[in-house]
């Protein structure tokens, strides 16, 4: 059957079915999964959305967005269905006040650059800034920022949206508000995001940077909770380190950061007060400076052509008493050693009050830690370190963490229940309602 047999004629006059289309749009920044759709629709307007999700409901044609294209395990993908570019939909602004309205198609670098002007950014940030709006909102996002000002998805103040039932709708917390909470960290099981109204905080002028750094995991682990609890810093990550005079350790840095407008700058002795760390780098940034330090990283992964690699990645989100153990055995994993020289290891604190969209999982506590496995394969040799993810997962679920969903990991609808919990049902009536013919979502194997 051919593209143009499953498609109504409106929809199918903008279906693009070219081989190159077709291949980008069954190929993502994880480079794991390839599966691809009978065509790309790059609508235009609300309207080219609503149309495409009104032919394909009945149809069970799958549909997926992709702005970015940052997933990592064919989330945004379609097989047998329809890819939405949202490329064309990146309007940003106009900035009012505390606020800036977004199309979802636009990356966070668009936002930024358009809020900065007027002195204004989003609360919180991911550390990468060219991925897409709709994508993050859909995960939830978290960033250094998040331990005060929670999830980027929390800072949403309204979404414009156009249902799995091809209904175009705008909601908020106090107008269509069950369908806002399901569509914030819902993983876009109910509706494809069009446009989201943000709000803004002031950004400052300069940032100080701290990177303090810890032999001993206790100690660093100690310290990230004094810092998250007690809100010193603006920013607040830190990774794991590779040790270079221990065969097989690690060390540990805290990366913290206070905003400041100049010319008084903030007072170190103050803000590194009670902490426990060996030694200590200092540096001053312009915020915008610091807001793009990835892009760096990016232009060199794209000339050695390492961007292009695989990227089974494992993000997990540990309970506070359990993730010395949990990380000490992920990091001593041999399934793991490559993250010594092609990886980066993030690990850093989150408050779980300040976590507030309610389909965004949490483990138990009130602080708990993202432990980040971020790693580079040799194309053609990622399947085990995908397998090696599943092991993991397993095993730290097992001591009461939960995945932050944007992995290279397989998930089976059975994980799926027990990774949203008390949420299933909630996630289930959205989906009968605004996605009854099930067609959104597919790429995370919720269901088969």
């Amino acid at each position: 059957m051919t593209s143009s047999d499953r498609v109504s004629a409106p929809v199918g006059e903008l279906l693009n079915t070219r081989p190159e289309a077709l291949r980008e749009a069954a190929d993502d920044f994880g480079h794991l999964m390839r599966r691809q759709p009978l065509g790309v629709l790059r609508p235009r307007s609300a309207a080219e959305v609503r149309d495409a999700l009104v032919y394909a409901g009945p149809r069970g044609i799958p549909v997926a967005a992709r702005a970015g294209g940052h997933s990592l395990y064919g989330q945004g993908q379609a097989p047998d269905g329809i890819v939405l570019d949202l490329s064309a939909l990146t309007a940003v602004g106009p900035v009012t006040g505390d606020r800036v309205a977004v199309r979802a198609g636009a990356l966070w670098r668009d936002v930024l650059a358009a809020t900065l002007p007027y002195g204004r950014t989003p609360p919180v940030l991911t550390d990468y800034l060219g991925a897409g709006v709709g994508g993050v909102l859909s995960a939830g996002g978290l960033g250094g920022a998040s331990h005060r000002h929670g999830l980027v998805a929390d800072s949403v103040l309204e979404l414009e949206v156009v249902t799995g039932a091809g209904e175009h709708l705008v909601c908020s917390p106090e107008h269509n508000g069950a369908l806002f909470h399901a569509v914030l960290a819902g993983l876009g099981q109910v509706a494809v995001i069009l446009r989201a109204t943000l709000r803004l905080s002031p950004a400052p002028t300069l940032v100080r940077r701290y990177c303090l750094y810890y032999p001993d995991l206790d100690a660093y682990l100690a310290d990230q909770h004094l810092l998250a609890t007690d809100r010193r810093f603006d920013y607040l990550e830190g990774q794991a380190r590779p040790a270079e005079d221990t065969a097989g350790g690690w060390n540990y840095m805290v990366e913290a950061v206070a905003a400041h407008q100049g010319p008084t700058p903030p007072d170190d002795r103050s803000l590194l007060a009670g902490l426990a760390f060996d030694s200590a780098e200092i540096t001053d940034l312009g915020h915008a400076e610091f807001a793009h330090r990835v892009a760096a990283d990016e232009e060199l992964l794209r000339a050695t052509g390492e961007w292009l690699h695989p990227h089974p990645w494992l993000n997990l989100l540990l309970p506070e008493d359990t993730a010395a153990s949990v990380v000490t055995g992920i990091l001593a994993d041999p399934g793991f050693r490559d993250l010594r020289e092609n990886g980066v290891v993030l690990l850093y604190p989150l408050l779980t009050r300040a976590l507030r969209a309610p389909l965004f999982r949490r483990p138990r506590g009130e602080v708990v830690f993202l432990l980040a496995l971020l790693r580079t394969a040799v194309p053609g040799a990622a399947d085990p370190m995908v397998a090696a993810n599943r092991r993991a997962y397993e095993s730290a679920r097992a001591m009461g963490a939960v995945a932050y969903p944007v992995n290279a990991l397989p998930m089976t609808p059975a994980d799926w229940r027990q990774h949203f919990g008390g949420q299933w049902d909630t996630l289930a009536r959205a989906k009968s309602v605004h996605d009854p013919h099930g067609i959104l979502g597919r790429g995370h194997g919720m269901t088969r």
